[in-house]
């Protein structure tokens, strides 16, 4: 058997050994007080002497009532969400606006539920990642232990200070596109509209219920262009959850089918353009399809996608400024970014009817 673990050796001994009171040690330590040079060696060497290396951080927290940690907080298995660039260039954001005096990201995610992670987290802050369907519950809950919250499109939130997107206006502009283009039978792959989920057809029912922001959001503003737009839920921001809700849109007889889809992310778009590849249709000859965020996507489309590009690492710096501010006893404020119109080759004319079915023809 192995010789118990020894004892961590404590600020105390390092003071005793070098023959000074432990708040000379503490201030040879931190280097924040007249402390000699000569009596500073004197207990680094004590110090080095009994394998101290300084404060224990735990302690340091308690007296401070500060763990360095911000938390991060998802509602969905952190394989899928590090699968969207989009949230990678929003921590990449996050880290830039916290700095240098940020110990630390802690990741949590819940899917779907309010659990014990969030609940117990020794974090100092919290930034709430949008499109989750239990955002308001998850905000009630840091609310209730005194965080610090910005959440990120989250929307409006009682005491929760929101880094939004103009996604209503991006999603209407977009929309705009598709109808100069002469289209007018639209359909929407929307990100999760619940808890749930599912990727199913939204109803009037559904949709009313929706509790995620961006989604209710991107779909009112492509209703202000398409009042009657068929609409169809992807369970998650992946291109297989995107193709299977393009298949459903598509696999119908020809003058069912819509001549334009409006995905609510590029991921889903990607996988509308590989359900019209497999049902035999070219983009955007027969089909036009659009994105929202404006990432690349290499490797997954040899498109160039008409999408609306959105600043993810500013709206992430954005937020991680704001945590400092709240942090330091500044208050914060909510701001808005806006998206830039990018148009690609996924999107033409619609195409002409022909005896009731239309055609790429005219």
């Amino acid at each position: 058997m192995s010789a118990p673990e020894q004892q961590r050796s404590t600020l105390a001994d390092v003071a005793r050994r070098a023959g000074v009171s432990a708040s000379t040690a503490s201030l040879a330590f931190s280097g924040a007080g007249p402390v000699s040079p000569a009596t500073r060696e004197k207990v680094m060497a004590a110090a080095l002497d009994l394998g101290y290396t300084g404060p224990d951080p735990r302690a340091r927290s308690l007296r401070q009532g500060r763990s360095g940690v911000v938390g991060i907080v998802f509602d969905e298995r952190l394989l899928f969400a590090f699968r969207d660039p989009v949230n990678i260039a929003t921590l990449d954001g996050i880290a830039t606006g916290l700095g240098v005096d940020s110990t630390g990201l802690l990741l949590l995610t819940e899917t779907g539920a309010v659990g014990p992670g969030i609940q117990s987290a020794a974090i100092d802050a919290a930034v709430l990642m949008g499109c989750s369907p239990v955002l308001d519950r998850i905000a009630v809950s840091l609310r209730q232990r005194g965080v610090p919250l910005v959440s990120i499109e989250g929307g409006s939130i009682d005491g929760v200070v929101d880094i939004g997107l103009d996604n209503v206006d991006s999603a209407e502009r977009i929309a705009r596109h598709l109808y100069e283009l002469g289209h007018r039978h639209v359909g929407a792959i929307t990100l999760a509209t619940d808890v749930e989920r599912e990727t199913a057809p939204i109803t009037p029912e559904r949709e009313a219920a929706i509790t995620t922001t961006v989604t209710r959001d991107r779909l009112a503003g492509s209703r202000r262009v398409f009042p009657s737009l068929t609409a169809y839920s992807a369970g998650y921001n992946l291109v297989e959850d995107g193709a299977r809700a393009a298949r459903a849109l598509l696999d119908v007889t020809p003058d069912a089918r819509p001549t334009a889809i409006m995905a609510q992310s590029d991921l889903l778009a990607v996988g509308a353009l590989q359900a019209a590849d497999e049902l035999g249709l070219s983009v955007p000859g027969e089909l036009s399809v659009t994105g929202f965020d404006g990432v690349r996507i290499d490797g997954l489309t040899s498109h160039d996608l008409t999408t609306m590009v959105q600043p993810a690492a500013e709206k992430g710096r954005a937020a991680g400024i704001a945590v400092t501010e709240l942090l330091a006893g500044v208050e914060a404020t909510s701001v808005r970014f806006e998206c830039e119109f990018h148009v690609g080759d996924t999107t033409g004319p619609v195409p002409a009817p022909v005896g009731g079915v239309f055609s790429t023809t005219s």
